[in-house]
C-alpha cells in the first residue's frame, strides 16, 4: 500500500507544475534575457505575500543549470523586508517560458509566463499551476497603464479573476529596496 501511495504523490506533485488547462506559456523565450529583477506590478493574493509591497524577484543562474530565484516585498505592519529564495528548472524545451519552481524543497509548482515583451523583456504576464495565481512584473518599478489594460484583459479573457487583482504600492521604497 505504501509505494501505491508514494507514487500517487509523486504523481500529484508533478501536476503542480503544468500549466493550467487552456492556457499557453510563451514560445521563442529565451531565459537569458528574462534573467535579472522584475518588480511586481499587480497579483492575485495569496499567503505567502499577504500584505507585502516592494515585492520584486531576481533571477540568476545557478551552477546546475537552473535559475536561483530571489523574491523580496516590504512588510509595512513590521517595518521589515522579507525574502525567499527558491530554485525553478525549465520544463519542456528551453523555448517554453515554463519552469518548475520550489521554495520548500522537494515542492515544486509551476511558472508559466504566458504573455511577454519579446522584443524588450519589459513586460511579463505569469500564472502558476492553476487560476489562482496571477502575476504583473515589469523590469521598472512602474507600467504604462495602457500595457497593464491589456494585460489584465488577457489574464480575464484567460478565466482569471482580474477583479481581485492588488496593485502592489511600488513608489518610494524603503531603506532596503
Amino acid at each position: 500500500m505504501k509505494p501505491s501511495i508514494l507514487l500517487l504523490s509523486l504523481m500529484l506533485l508533478a501536476g503542480c507544475a503544468r500549466p493550467p488547462k487552456g492556457i499557453q506559456p510563451v514560445e521563442s523565450f529565451d531565459l537569458g534575457r528574462y534573467l535579472g529583477t522584475w518588480y511586481e506590478i499587480a497579483r492575485l493574493d495569496h499567503r505567502f505575500e499577504r500584505g507585502l509591497t516592494h515585492v520584486s524577484a531576481e533571477y540568476s543562474l545557478r551552477p546546475d543549470g537552473g535559475v536561483k530565484v530571489l523574491n523580496r516585498g516590504y512588510k509595512p505592519k513590521r517595518g521589515e523586508w522579507k525574502e525567499a529564495t527558491g530554485r525553478a528548472y525549465l520544463l519542456g524545451t528551453p523555448q517554453q517560458a515554463s519552469l518548475k519552481v520550489s521554495f520548500f524543497w522537494p515542492f515544486y509548482a509551476g511558472y508559466h509566463v504566458i504573455d511577454l515583451d519579446l522584443e524588450h523583456y519589459s513586460y511579463a504576464l505569469v500564472c502558476g499551476p492553476d487560476r489562482d495565481y496571477l502575476w504583473i512584473l515589469s523590469r521598472t518599478r512602474t507600467l504604462d497603464a495602457v500595457v497593464t489594460e491589456q494585460l489584465v484583459a488577457k489574464a480575464k479573457a484567460l478565466g482569471f479573476g482580474t477583479e481581485k487583482l492588488i496593485y502592489v504600492d511600488q513608489q518610494n521604497a524603503p531603506d532596503g529596496g
